[in-house]
């Protein structure tokens, strides 16, 4: 089984969010199962020196994009054993950051005729296209209509995966027929048009063979109105298509044990988890007290990561003895309300704007808690990373936190986190409220910890459902 991920971020290379995780892990764990996975991507500037000094070009063609003609180099190099070819155009890739240009059409456009155009250099050809959101969505496309009638094309399958639907690459009609080379026939309710423009993951969601989604539940969620982003009508014709997989971590890089950002390797113990926490109040300068409960924060400072709730709610949760540290940064005004609370509780509230990654291990070390009311939610990494640190959730019932997150039961004595299912203040209030007071009971708290670390969040699982959609695409 020959896969290639095409994809615009990929850990170790370049990551944003939790998509560079996904591409970067998934194909080690596919692999295993005897998959040969190539991943696709742009050759950004932000790639490290180290990585991209060791990419060797295998081709240079020209692209066709509307009436351009662009120059476009093939590079490959080979980091922890995953085979990475990189599209090589500094005129749209080597920049100061990934994403939020002006021509963002363009270069997803250029980007995807790219992949496709390297297919003509590949020693053997992929079985499947694995294609992740929507700077990819018009690969499907392009293979069946552009390139329809290329030899041997014809024969490659596509999978599209709907990462975050919000996200859609929505541009005008006018702009994409340009750079497409489309004519009026493909910008149709049936084909790209999307309320008088045009929509790069309605081009995946129309054209791909095959489906999926991050988490069992958004696959649900996103056939509603009310998370569909107005392509529900279009997902629901092709649910039958469509598969829900929830995504999982790298356990050999997130491990408490080996993780080297931290200040003490632990598994289960408790007791060096609250080493962990020591230290992070001396390095943030908090109080430093290991009865105190810390809650931790990991995340983009936005509206979807439910933090009107979390404004809303600090002033009472601060009237308990409770630290909290946040770790993201965002839109401005939420930045500018998490100051103005720690401001008036320093001795309670750290903030660091940005992101850290070594901070951000040490915050999931050093949590008894973690907070993660989203509005909504496709997957969700962090929750799992919390867990695997054996930091209890606190989430809302959204999207893959309820395919992950079982709220705790005192009578059964199973659960491995807290959860409530409107999106509310009060329900979030009383929600940390019952976690608090489990944590105060010594017994229960070691026995939720326990539950959380019963589950592995490893790849395996989910490796598995994709080698068995990709076999039902080939067979």
């Amino acid at each position: 089984m020959r896969v290639l991920f095409a994809a615009s971020e990929a850990m170790p290379l370049v990551k944003t969010g939790g998509l560079a995780d996904v591409v970067g892990a998934l194909p080690k764990a596919l692999a295993k199962r005897g998959a040969e996975v190539t991943v696709i991507l742009p050759k950004y500037g932000e790639i490290p020196e180290e990585i991209a000094a060791q990419a060797v070009t295998i081709a240079v063609m020209d692209v066709q994009l509307g009436w351009r003609r662009q120059y476009c180099g093939l590079q490959q190099v080979t980091v922890d054993g995953v085979r990475f070819l990189l599209i090589d155009n500094e005129f749209y890739f080597k920049r100061g950051y990934l994403y939020g240009y002006g021509d963002e059409a363009e270069r997803f456009v250029f980007f995807s005729f790219a992949v496709i155009e390297a297919l003509n250099h590949m020693e053997q050809l992929p079985d499947i296209i694995h294609c992740h959101d929507w700077q990819t969505g018009l690969i499907p496309f392009l293979l069946k209509t552009r390139y329809s009638n290329q030899p041997g094309f014809r024969d490659i399958r596509t999978v599209f995966t709907i990462h975050n639907l919000q996200y859609q690459g929505v541009f005008s009609r006018d702009l994409l027929q340009d750079l497409l080379g489309a004519g009026d026939d493909v910008f149709t309710g049936d084909g790209l048009e999307f309320y008088g423009a045009g929509s790069c993951m309605k081009a995946g969601i129309r054209y791909a063979d095959k489906l999926s989604t991050v988490s069992f539940t958004y696959a649900f969620e996103i056939q509603t109105p009310e998370y569909g982003e107005k392509l529900d009508g279009v997902i629901r014709q092709r649910s039958n298509d469509l598969w829900g997989i929830v995504n999982g971590i790298d356990t050999e890089v997130y491990d408490p044990m080996t993780d080297p950002h931290i200040a003490v390797p632990y598994r289960n113990s408790l007791a060096k988890k609250r080493q962990n926490k020591l230290a992070l109040q001396k390095e943030l300068g908090l109080p430093v007290d290991e009865t105190v409960p810390l809650i931790g924060v990991v995340s983009r400072l936005t509206g979807q990561k439910g933090f009107d709730l979390i404004g809303q709610a600090l002033p009472t949760i601060l009237k308990d003895n409770v630290q909290i540290v946040i770790l993201g940064s965002g839109d401005a005004a939420i930045e500018e309300m998490l100051e103005a609370a720690r401001s008036k509780h320093p001795d309670q509230m750290a903030i660091w704007f940005g992101f850290n990654e070594g901070l951000a291990r040490r915050i999931y070390a050093a949590s008894d808690m973690y907070l993660m009311p989203s509005r909504f939610e496709p997957c969700g990494l962090s929750q799992l990373i919390a867990l695997r640190y054996r930091s209890v959730p606190i989430v809302r019932e959204t999207g893959g936190l309820v395919d992950t997150v079982e709220s705790y039961n005192e009578y059964t004595g199973t659960g491995n986190g807290f959860s409530f299912s409107h999106a509310s203040v009060n329900d979030l209030l009383f929600t940390v409220n019952r976690a608090l007071n489990f944590y105060r009971k010594e017994e229960a708290w070691a026995q939720i910890v326990a539950n959380g670390a019963r589950k592995d969040y490893g790849w395996e699982s989910s490796a598995r459902l994709y080698d068995k959609l990709y076999r039902e695409l080939v067979n």
